[in-house]
C-alpha cells in the first residue's frame, strides 16, 4: 500500500521505507488542490506585477533586480544551471531520494507555488526509481541544499543524469524509457524545486533511523561483555534510574537487563561489590544518547513536515512572506550531536573491549582472550583496529554547525553548514558498526571462557555470531572477522535474533 503524502504526516520510517525500500507514494488529493489553488495565486500575483524575491527579481544579491516578462519565463532555468556546482561522486540513490520525497512533502502543504506537474513529476521518478546524478559535495545548508537540489531539478527540464534499471544514463531518455513527461520549468518552479535544507532532512532521517537500532546493538554488546566480565548488575536496576528522572537510561537499564535475563549472574556468580564506570554507568551514557536522538528525531520530523522555502506563499490570506525557513541550522545542530552521541558511545564500547582484553581487569579471562598467550596475541591488535575508527570519530564530532563562512558578497552571512554534519554523522555511524562489530566478537570470545548459564539474549547473540565468525583458537588474519561483525551489525541480524527471541527492545 502506497504512503500517502498530506504535507502533515511524514515519519521517519516513511522517509526510510521509500529510500531504501522503494516503497510507493501518491499525493492525497486534498495536496494536490492546495498546489493548484497556491499556484493560481501566485499566477494572479504576477499579473499584478508585484514583486517577489526569486520569481520576478534576481536572488541572493541580486534580489533588488527587478526582471521583465520574458526574463520571468527564462530565469528559473539559469537558476538551475548556475546552482548546479557541487562536486565529487554521486551520492547514494538512497540519500537523493530522501531528498526528494522530503521536498515533495514540502510542495505538498500548498505554501510553494510551483505547478502541480513539478510535484507529480518528482513522485513519479521515485515510484518508477529513476534517481537524479547528484554530487555529495557543494551545499552549505542554507538557502536550502541549492546545489545538489539543483541538480535533481536538472531532470524537470529533461537535463542532467539519471540513474534506472542499474544504469547511469541522460535524463531525457531516462525519463522517456520511463514514460514521465518532462515538465520543463516556468516562473517560480525552478526554486521552488530547491529552495529547502532537504538533503539534510533526508541524508539525517535515514541516520537516525538507523542509529536508533545501533543504539540497541550498543545495548546487546555491552550485556554480553557484562556477562563476561561477572558485572555486579544492581546499577542496572530501573529504580535507580527513575529516580533521577532521565528516561533514555531507564529505557537502556530495562533494555540490558531483558537481554540478560535468567543469566546466572543474577544471584549465583560471585560479582564485586562496584565495577568501574565503563560497566556500571553504561545505561546512563546511552540513555542521555538516547534522549538527544528522542530530540533529534522531533526536529527532523517538524522539518519534514514543516515548509522549507523563500518567499512563502500563503493563499489563503493572499499573503506573499519573504524569510529565511531554509536555514538548515535547527536540524544541523541537533545532527552534529548525534554524531557526537555515537562517538560517546562507540568509546565505552571500547573500554569495555579493553577490560575484556587486559588480564588485569578482565576478572580471570586469558590475556588478550587467547590460551597461547605469548605464541599467539589473540585479539591484541582488534583494539588497534577499533582505536584508529575512534579517533576518527572523535575528528568528526567537531560541530559543523559553528563553521559557517559568508558567501554570496555577504548576503549569506551565515549558513549552517549542516551537509558537514550529514556527511561527517555518516561515517561516524559507519565506524560505529566496526567499532561494536568488535566489541561483539571479543564478547563471545570471553563468553566461551565462561561456564555458567548466560541470559537468553546474550546466548542468542552468542549463537549468531558464531554462525558466521568461529571461536580463535588459534591466531588468524583477523580483517576478514571484522568485516564480518560489521556487516552483521549493520545489517541489524543480531538485533533481529536476539528480539525474535526476546522481544521487542524499547527504542525510547
Amino acid at each position: 500500500m502506497a504512503i500517502v503524502i498530506t504535507g502533515k504526516n511524514l515519519k521517519i520510517e516513511d522517509v526510510y521505507n521509500v529510500a531504501l525500500r522503494n516503497e510507493k507514494i501518491e499525493l492525497h488529493p486534498d495536496a494536490m488542490e492546495k498546489i493548484k489553488a497556491c499556484r493560481d495565486f501566485l499566477e494572479q500575483k504576477l499579473v499584478e506585477k508585484e514583486i517577489m524575491y526569486g520569481t520576478n527579481t534576481g536572488i541572493g544579491e541580486f534580489s533588488e533586480i527587478v526582471l521583465n516578462d520574458e526574463q520571468v519565463q527564462q530565469f528559473q532555468k539559469y537558476l538551475i544551471y548556475n546552482h548546479s556546482a557541487g562536486i565529487g561522486e554521486p551520492a547514494p540513490i538512497e540519500h537523493v531520494r530522501a531528498a526528494m520525497l522530503s521536498r515533495i512533502n514540502v510542495l505538498s502543504q500548498g505554501c510553494s507555488a510551483c505547478r502541480p506537474e513539478i510535484v507529480q513529476t518528482y513522485v513519479d521518478m521515485l515510484n518508477k526509481g529513476l534517481t537524479p546524478v547528484m554530487c555529495v559535495k557543494g551545499s552549505v545548508g542554507a538557502c536550502g541544499d541549492l546545489s545538489p537540489m539543483s541538480q535533481i531539478a536538472l531532470t524537470l527540464m529533461g537535463e542532467g543524469e539519471i540513474f534506472y534499471q542499474g544504469k547511469r544514463m541522460p535524463a531525457a531518455k531516462a525519463m522517456k524509457k520511463a514514460g514521465i513527461p518532462v515538465p520543463g520549468l516556468k516562473a517560480r518552479d525552478g526554486l521552488a524545486a530547491i529552495n529547502g535544507s532537504n538533503v539534510i532532512t533526508g541524508m539525517g532521517s535515514i541516520q537516525i533511523y538507523e542509529v536508533e537500532r545501533w543504539i540497541k546493538q550498543a545495548e546487546i554488546a555491552a550485556a554480553m561483555t557484562l556477562e563476561a566480565l561477572k558485572a555486579n548488575m544492581k546499577p542496572y536496576d530501573p529504580r535507580l534510574h527513575r529516580l533521577r528522572g532521565f528516561q533514555g537510561a531507564v529505557t537502556s537499564a530495562e533494555n540490558i537487563k531483558k537481554v540478560i535475563e535468567g543469566s546466572d549472574l543474577l544471584g549465583k556468580v560471585k560479582v564485586k561489590v562496584q565495577d568501574a564506570y565503563s560497566m556500571r554507568s553504561t545505561p546512563q551514557v546511552i540513555g542521555a544518547a538516547r534522549d538527544h536522538l528522542k530530540y533529534t528525531r522531533e526536529q527532523f520530523e517538524i522539518e519534514l513536515n514543516g515548509v522549507g522555502d523563500n518567499p512563502i506563499f500563503i493563499p489563503w490570506e493572499k499573503v506573499v512572506l519573504t524569510g529565511a525557513n531554509f536555514q538548515g541550522s535547527p536540524i544541523s545542530l541537533p545532527l552534529d550531536m548525534v554524531g557526537a552521541a555515537v562517538t560517546m558511545v562507540s568509546v565505552l564500547s571500547e573500554r569495555r573491549l579493553n577490560r575484556l582484553l587486559n588480564p588485569a581487569l578482565s576478572v580471570g579471562l586469558p590475556e588478550f582472550l587467547t590460551k597461547g598467550a605469548g605464541m599467539f596475541s589473540g585479539m591484541m591488535l582488534s583494539q588497534y583496529t577499533a582505536d584508529m575508527m575512534i579517533v576518527e570519530q572523535r575528528i568528526l564530532s567537531m560541530p559543523s554547525c559553528i563553521q559557517s563562512i559568508p558567501a554570496a558578497a555577504d548576503q549569506e552571512d551565515f549558513v549552517s553548514m549542516g551537509m558537514n554534519a550529514a556527511l561527517k554523522t555518516q561515517q561516524i555511524i559507519d565506524n560505529a558498526y566496526g567499532v561494536l562489530g568488535i566489541e561483539f566478537m571479543a564478547a563471545s570470545q570471553a563468553l566461551d571462557f565462561r561456564d555458567y548459564k548466560f541470559g537468553k539474549g546474550t546466548q542468542v547473540a552468542r549463537e549468531t555470531i558464531r554462525k558466521h565468525v568461529a571461536h580463535l583458537d588459534e591466531d588468524r588474519p583477523l580483517y576478514s572477522d571484522h568485516n564480518i561483525m560489521k556487516t552483521l551489525i549493520k545489517d541489524r541480524e543480531i538485533l533481529h535474533a536476539v528480539e525474535e527471541a526476546i522481544g521487542t527492545l524499547k527504542t525510547y
